[in-house]
């Protein structure tokens, strides 16, 4: 990891990942049995991602986030919430992960624009993970009534 990006921005998007990560985990313990799998399979591609973040950063002398944000915390209280009262739960859920990951994939990207190239190349190793969840995520909210 490049010494130009702070260390802040890392602790950023490992913290958001974190929050998309646990509410992927909260999705999947109530979603049907189909769309579980897929939302665990998107789970570990979320936790090797963040894996690899925070073992990134803790090589370059930072000291990662463990956990998500109370704002994540609180997001995941009221999807929880919303699914609950929701005509189809599994597609409220489809529909929350696929808002939130969106969001990720855009700081992501934000992020890598802002950066020289040499400097964001970590991240942009990243990218093809997101999208393959982004993907995922696309085509089940397709088919969601």
């Amino acid at each position: 990891m490049s010494s130009s990006l702070p260390q802040g921005t890392y602790n950023t998007l490992i913290q958001r990942s974190i929050d998309l990560l646990q509410l992927y985990r909260q999705a999947a313990s109530t979603c049907e049995p189909g769309l579980k799998v897929v939302l665990g399979e998107n789970a570990q591609t979320l936790d090797a991602m963040i894996i690899d973040l925070q073992t990134q950063l803790r090589a370059s002398g930072g000291t990662p986030r463990q956990y998500g944000t109370l704002l994540g915390k609180a997001r995941r209280y009221l999807a929880g919430s919303l699914v609950k009262v929701a005509a189809h739960r599994d597609v409220a859920w489809i529909r929350e992960l696929a808002d939130s990951e969106s969001g990720l994939l855009h700081a992501f990207e934000k992020v890598v624009a802002a950066l020289p190239p040499e400097s964001a190349l970590a991240l942009r190793r990243q990218l093809p993970r997101l999208n393959s969840i982004r993907l995922d995520m696309d085509n089940l909210a397709g088919t969601a009534p």
